[in-house]
């Protein structure tokens, strides 16, 4: 039997670093975001179709997000066809991984996972949380991005309090030490059910 667990968070709460601790337990893990880059680099399956739809998004051989993102911002209609072109190919590089994986409890890493109703495909769902000085903090410490930015990306974001609500399991990420024992136990208390 294979368990499907969904984890899933805000920005800077500690997705990816969670994500690790569950593969450093065992777990095979798929990440959405990674699942994308691949499609979108040199000789991925997105280039082809994303030339066709927005050639000028495609640089050097690989789809650029930095043009994307202004072809968003240019153009309303734009993102339902992007959409229309990559949702399909990430269903089928995750398929793809659920019929290679051999460990007994696969880990979709997926940053939407309430918002795109994709906890329905889940056995159970796990929530990355932190509170929101640590998270804000934590985001513009990066140097990636503007307070402007951090609340663009937050407010297509489900709240976080809604998501801990709806999820299964909730991880708090305010200590490495204090995650890594809430994940092993997430561990323990999916492999009980086997």
């Amino acid at each position: 039997m294979t368990f499907k667990l969904g984890l899933t968070g805000s920005i800077g709460m500690g997705k990816s670093t969670t994500a690790q601790m569950f593969e450093d337990e065992g777990c095979a893990v798929w990440d959405a975001d990674a699942a994308v880059h691949r499609l979108y680099d040199v000789g991925g399956l997105a280039v082809v179709p994303m030339a066709k739809a927005f050639p000028e998004a495609v640089v050097d051989g690989a789809v650029s997000r930095d043009v994307l993102r202004s072809i968003i911002s240019d153009d309303p209609t734009a993102l339902p066809k992007i959409e229309a072109i990559v949702h399909p190919l990430v269903a089928q590089d995750r398929a793809d991984f659920i019929k290679s994986a051999t460990a007994e409890i696969l880990v979709f890493d997926i940053p939407l996972l309430f918002e795109t109703g994709g906890d329905s495909a889940m056995d159970a769902t796990v929530v990355v949380h932190v509170d929101a000085t640590t998270q804000r903090t934590r985001v513009l410490d990066r140097g990636t991005m503007t307070q402007a930015q951090f609340e663009a990306i937050l407010a297509k974001q489900m709240p976080s309090a809604e998501k801990c609500a709806r999820a299964d399991f909730v991880i708090t990420t305010d200590t490495v030490e204090h995650a890594r024992a809430q994940v092993h136990s997430v561990v323990q208390q999916i492999k009980s059910r086997f």
